[in-house]
């Protein structure tokens, strides 16, 4: 065996290459860097030459400089000698053969610790097997010891329930089913089998006699009497044998209590037919009396057989009424449906209220038969219909398929009650109203009512049969009534307020007053219809919500009233269109007047026009007989935003009729009267915004007009600058305001095309582009308006053909709008002078006032 210890020549390399060398790299002043940094100099030349006297010693460190590097050439040389000799093959052997030694030596030790485990297992293993033999001893006494225990439960227990000892015999048979649960594993064993058979028997015999000793208690057979106490404790056994056999016992009472029950209200019978249901809740209410009294108080409180007695009743009293409903098909009457409704309702709930307590603090799921005391009546049903065959419908059940019956008789009163007030199909106007259509005795009309009285006694109608199917169904019945009232909302915006709007020709006009030429009653009907129409819409949403509340969750999402509430939004749009006519009516003849006006034979304007005048006094009466009988002032601000659009738009209008036109001062009188028209409760930042933006474009087109032509190129230029375009359709509308000569128009046409041709800047089209050379005539102006509310259906058709809107859209906004339509009075002009450019001109009168609607806030 080879030398443990490795040579010396490898033990002093080693050695060398761990020394430090403390001492000797301090006073190397060549070893202070690190190798990884670049050397420096300079702080060796510090610590050798500290200060100027030290150079005196120059010689004497130059000396030991080049005795330290003789010293680090030896000890260099050594170490490369060493490393040849360590380099050695033979010492490479050497090294090899002595790891080869060490590895068999740890091999040799792995076998000596693998023989020493066998051995010191060889001299545990009896203790191990005696450690198992003591366990399974431990476990057979303590089995042996349990079945002896089983086996002297069993025993004692047949003589308690031979003894009839049934209290005892509950907390024995408790003991014996704990004890048994631990000899389930061992049943293959022949004798724990027998105990486990015996058992079952004993279980079995315990069943047959608690079934006869509950027979005969409920009986109340002399032959056999049994007291109350007893049963009480046979109730406890039979908690013990489990829920199966409690049901069953439960079952057998309440098919015994019933019996009478089904003999006596056959379906065949008199007393079982439909006008007889009282009879039926009348006969339950007293068995049920007698159980609490007499036969339920042996039973314990948490078996709920009251509840489980009145499930039954419930099963077999709904499916006789389903046969009774059924079979008398048509000739079930209303009243007969309601009465024996009302009566089932009202015992359900008097059901519900006497168990309140113990269903509140259940927590089931309720399908929304019926509400409050209903939910509970249900939830008594959902307990017990878990162990009993029986379904967890109430009673009232029975009568949904043909509660259609009610929905029916709703619809017939509905009916009745909106005849007086509806347009027939023929086109002939219902009768009279007092609140509308007649005068008072003393000649003057009723304004005490902002809303038709037929609205409020149509949503009053509503809230009753709602209230009243709730209480009777809240499933599909529910639905049905909401369809209902639907169509009646659908029918009461069309053929009542629509309607209303629509001349027949039956009814003769409307005298109108010489003084103001529109008609007041239609004013005011329409600020009925809009009062009428907004509070139907509002109601309308509060309906929706109380039908969501009261109906089952199946039906939430399917109740909308949205399309409805767009109807009553289309009333609002087109009542007020009916105040635009009569606005347009009251202007037409201050516009007439001013259309007729020479302006070529006007010196100068000065003070008001004549026109100006009855203008702002005719809009004015208009206006002041509206505001007070509108409620809702958002109504209001759409009717001046659209008010001021079509005064505009007239007043432009007749400018175009009247020309040539020389200077024209009344702009600023409308636009005064316009911006006062609201009122400084009602008017708004956009009203005034809108109104100033669009007088200054009427200000610049009369700006343009009164410019004189001469020079052309300072006209051309002042053109350019007020409507800023390069038009030249535009360009030659203003000549033809202005009336200039065609002679004279051609060179100011060339010269228009020679000035604007270097004036990239300028826009091809401006507002002039849309102006309308041949505006329609009293009473025709087309064009659109956008309804309140922001509906999103289209309002209906033209009111007898002669308002100056022929339809309305519904845009998100109630303010005006840019118009863009191209029907409604657009003309097209035969010059096309640029390239095939079609002359176009205002195909909305309101565009040229609209685009500018938004601005007359700065001004003010």
């Amino acid at each position: 065996m080879l030398n443990d210890e490795p040579p010396h020549e490898v033990i002093l390399a080693i050695q060398q290459a761990l020394e430090t060398h403390v001492g000797y790299v301090q006073s190397d002043l060549f070893d202070a860097a690190s190798l990884d940094v670049p050397f420096s100099p300079i702080p060796v030349l510090n610590e050798l030459f500290p200060d100027e006297a030290s150079l005196a010693h120059l010689d004497l460190v130059s000396a030991r400089l080049a005795e330290t590097q003789r010293e680090l050439q030896s000890e260099i040389d050594a170490l490369q000698s060493e490393l040849r000799q360590s380099q050695d093959p033979e010492k490479m052997q050497l090294i090899q053969e002595m790891i080869s030694d060490l590895l068999g030596q740890m091999s040799r030790i792995r076998e000596k610790a693998t023989e020493s485990e066998a051995v010191v297992r060889n001299i545990t293993k009896d203790i191990q097997v005696l450690d198992t033999a003591k366990k399974n001893l431990i476990l057979s006494m303590t089995t042996l010891k349990r079945l002896q225990m089983l086996v002297n439960a069993l025993t004692q227990l047949e003589d308690l329930v031979k003894e009839k000892k049934y209290g005892e015999v509950a907390e024995t048979l408790t003991a014996v089913k704990q004890i048994s649960v631990t000899f389930k594993p061992y049943t293959g064993v022949q004798r724990v089998a027998q105990v486990w058979k015996r058992i079952q028997e004993i279980q079995g015999n315990l069943r047959t006699l608690i079934e006869a000793d509950f027979d005969a208690f409920i009986l109340q057979e002399s032959s056999k009497p049994v007291k109350a106490a007893q049963i009480t404790d046979a109730c406890l056994a039979a908690d013990v044998l489990g829920p199966d056999f409690r049901a069953h016992l439960i079952d057998r009472y309440v098919a015994l209590e019933l019996k009478e029950y089904r003999r006596i209200f056959r379906s065949t019978d008199e007393a079982g037919q439909l006008d007889n249901l009282s009879r039926r809740f009348a006969w339950f209410r007293r068995t049920l009396q007698t159980h609490e009294i007499e036969q339920g108080r042996v039973f314990p409180a948490e078996w709920r057989v009251g509840w489980h007695l009145l499930a039954k009743f419930v099963d077999i009293t709904r499916d006789d009424l389903a046969m009774l409903l059924a079979k008398a098909g048509s000739s079930l009457t209303l009243k007969a449906l309601l009465e024996n409704l009302q009566i089932t309702t009202e015992f359900e709930n008097s059901m519900a209220k006497k168990w309140a307590t113990g269903v509140s603090i259940l927590r089931l799921p309720f399908s929304g038969w019926f509400v409050d005391t209903g939910r509970q009546f249900q939830a008594i049903l959902s307990v017990t219909s878990g162990t009993h065959a029986v379904s967890s419908k109430p009673i009232s059940a029975a009568f949904e398929p043909h509660m259609s019956i009610f929905v029916d008789a709703q619809d017939k009163v509905l009916t009745d009650m909106l005849a007086p007030h509806r347009k027939s199909k023929s086109g002939r106007a219902p009768p009279p109203r007092p609140s509308l259509d007649t005068p008072n005795s003393n000649g003057e009309e009723e304004t005490s009512s902002l809303v038709l009285p037929s609205s409020t006694d149509l949503f009053y109608f509503y809230a009753q049969s709602l209230e009243q199917c709730a209480k009777l169904s809240t499933g599909q019945p529910l639905f049905e009534l909401c369809l209902l009232h639907k169509k009646w909302l659908r029918i009461y915006a069309e053929d009542v307020l629509i309607a209303s709007l629509k001349r027949s020709p039956s009814q003769p006009q409307s005298r109108r007053s010489g003084d103001t030429r529109y008609d007041v009653r239609e004013l005011k009907h329409a600020c009925k219809l809009i009062n009428t129409a907004d509070y139907c819409l509002s109601t309308a949403s509060e309906l929706e919500d109380k039908m969501r509340e009261k109906i089952n969750e199946e039906f939430k999402e399917r109740v909308s009233f949205q399309a409805e509430r767009d109807m009553f939004v289309s009333v609002i749009s087109a009542a007020i269109v009916i105040q635009l006519r009569e606005l347009e009516t009251a202007c037409d003849a201050a516009f007439a007047t001013m259309a007729r006006t020479t302006w070529a034979a006007t010196g100068q304007v000065s003070g008001q026009s004549a026109y100006t005048g009855d203008l702002v006094s005719a809009a004015d009466q208009v206006i002041e007989t509206v505001k007070p009988l509108v409620e809702q002032k958002k109504y209001l601000r759409n009717l001046f935003d659209k008010a001021c659009s079509l005064i505009l738009a007239k007043f432009t209008g007749a400018i175009v009729k009247s020309r040539p036109l020389k200077e024209i001062g009344a702009e600023q009188q409308v636009k005064s009267y316009l911006v006062k028209m609201p009122g400084e409760a009602l008017i708004t930042a956009s009203y005034t915004r809108g109104l100033t933006k669009s007088t200054t474009r009427l200000e610049a087109l009369l700006k343009v007009i009164v410019t004189p032509v001469d020079p052309p190129e300072g006209f051309i230029l002042n053109y350019t600058l007020l409507i800023g375009d390069a038009s030249f359709s535009n360009f030659q509308k203003i000549l033809d305001l202005k009336g200039t000569p065609k002679a004279q128009q051609n060179a100011l046409l060339d010269d228009f095309l020679t000035i604007t041709s270097t004036k990239t800047d300028l826009d091809s089209t401006s507002f002039l582009s849309s102006l309308d050379m041949e505006p329609p005539g009293p009473g025709q102006l087309g064009g659109s308006l956008v309804s309140p509310g922001g509906s999103r259906v289209s309002l209906p058709h033209s009111i007898n053909g002669e308002g100056i809107f022929t339809t309305m859209t519904s845009p998100a906004s109630t303010g005006p709008m840019i118009g863009g339509g191209s029907n409604g009075g657009s003309q097209s002009g035969t010059d096309t002078p640029r390239g095939g450019e079609r002359r176009e001109v205002f195909s909305d009168l309101r565009r040229f006032v609209s685009f500018g609607l938004r601005k007359d806030s700065m001004a003010s």
